[in-house]
C-alpha cells in the first residue's frame, strides 16, 4: 500500500445505520494484517452487541459508566471517569469466540475497542484503574505519561494497549522510534518487534490538535498529519513522533499487534542523542492518577 498524508489518518465516519459509531479502522482500510479498532459513543441505556470471532479484544472505557455481559463473564458498573482527562481507565479483555453486549448506564458512554487475530484462549477479565500502572517517560519538553492497560507480558496473545498523555507544547513518542522489523540478539532476546499501531486521539479542548509525523529512513513514507479528537493515525511502519499544540493537552490510545506481544523498538539514530540532554521531568505530569476518578 502506498501510504501518504491522506490515508494514514482516519477521521470520524458518521453512519446513519450505526449511530453510535465514531471512528473505525479495519485491516482492509489500513492495508495491514492484524489490527482493527472502533470507537463508539452511546446514550443512556443504548447497547452495543457484537462478538470477537477469531480475535482477542480490549474494550477501553474512555468515559461514563457501563456494564458488559458476555459469554465468558459479566461486569456491572464499569468506569468512573467522565472523560479520558478525568482519571485512569477501566477496560475489559475478551478472548476469541466471545459474544457480548455493552450497555450504557450513564448519560453518555465513550468506548474504544481494539482487536486482532488470536489462537490462544486467555481468560476474559476486567481491568481496573488499580491494574493500570503508569510511568513518566522522557524529559524536558518530551516528558509524557504512559498508562499501561495491556502491557507486554499481560495474559493475552498479541494485543498491547496503552494510554499516553502529552502536556501542552510537549513531544511524545520521542526520540522518534520504530518497530517494523522482528530482530533478536544472539542470546535470543528481542531487540525489535514488527508491530502495527493505531493512535486514537482525544484533545482536552474542542479546538485542539496534535501533529504527528510518520516516516521511514528512506522517505518511502513521509507524512505530516494534524490529528484532532476522534481521529485515528495509522503506523504501519517507520518512525512516528507526536507533538501537542501549545495550550492543549493531548491524549492518545495506542493499540498494537504484530510479531510479538512486546513494545521492543529502535530509536532513530539521527535523534537518539537528545536523551542525553534531559535533566528533569516536566512537573505537569502525571496528568491523571488514582485521585482523579469519580463520575459526577
Amino acid at each position: 500500500m502506498d501510504y501518504n498524508t491522506s490515508n494514514l489518518i482516519i477521521h470520524p465516519q458518521p453512519n446513519i445505520n450505526d449511530a453510535t459509531l465514531i471512528t473505525r479502522v479495519t485491516p482492509q482500510l489500513a492495508g495491514w494484517e492484524y489490527l482493527s479498532m472502533e470507537s463508539r459513543r452511546l446514550p443512556l441505556n443504548a447497547e452495543w452487541q457484537s462478538e470477537t470471532g477469531s480475535s482477542e479484544m480490549a474494550i477501553v472505557i474512555q468515559g461514563g459508566l457501563c456494564s458488559v455481559k458476555s459469554s465468558r463473564g459479566s461486569w456491572e458498573s464499569i468506569g468512573r471517569r467522565k472523560n479520558v482527562f478525568d482519571g485512569l481507565p477501566y477496560a475489559v479483555y475478551l478472548p476469541p469466540h466471545t459474544t457480548f453486549t455493552l450497555i450504557a448506564q450513564s448519560e453518555s458512554v465513550e468506548i474504544a475497542a481494539g482487536w486482532c487475530p488470536a489462537e490462544e484462549d486467555h481468560a476474559a477479565r476486567l481491568i481496573t484503574p488499580a491494574d493500570c500502572p503508569f510511568e513518566i517517560r522522557g524529559g524536558g519538553n518530551a516528558t509524557r505519561q504512559i498508562v499501561s492497560i495491556l502491557p507486554p507480558g499481560a495474559p493475552c496473545q498479541r494485543l498491547v494497549v496503552v494510554e499516553v498523555y502529552t502536556p501542552s507544547g510537549n513531544w511524545s513518542s520521542y526520540p522518534p522510534h520504530k518497530h517494523d522489523v522482528h530482530r533478536t540478539a544472539d542470546n535470543g532476546s528481542l531487540l525489535e518487534a514488527d508491530l502495527e499501531e493505531i493512535y486514537y486521539y482525544k484533545i482536552d479542548k474542542p479546538t485542539g490538535y496534535a501533529v504527528q509525523r510518520v516516516y521511514t529512513s528512506d522517505h518511502r513514507i513521509d507524512a505530516l498529519l494534524m490529528a484532532q479528537s476522534d481521529d485515528a493515525v495509522l503506523v504501519p511502519e517507520g518512525y512516528h513522533p507526536v507533538t501537542s499544540a501549545p495550550g492543549y493537552t493531548t491524549y492518545y490510545l495506542n493499540f498494537l499487534a504484530g510479531s510479538a506481544q512486546s513494545l521492543a523498538n529502535m530509536d532513530d539514530p539521527d535523534h537518539a542523542w537528545v536523551k542525553e540532554t534531559w535533566t528533569e521531568k516536566d512537573p505537569r505530569v502525571p496528568v491523571v492518577n488514582l485521585d482523579k476518578e469519580q463520575l459526577t
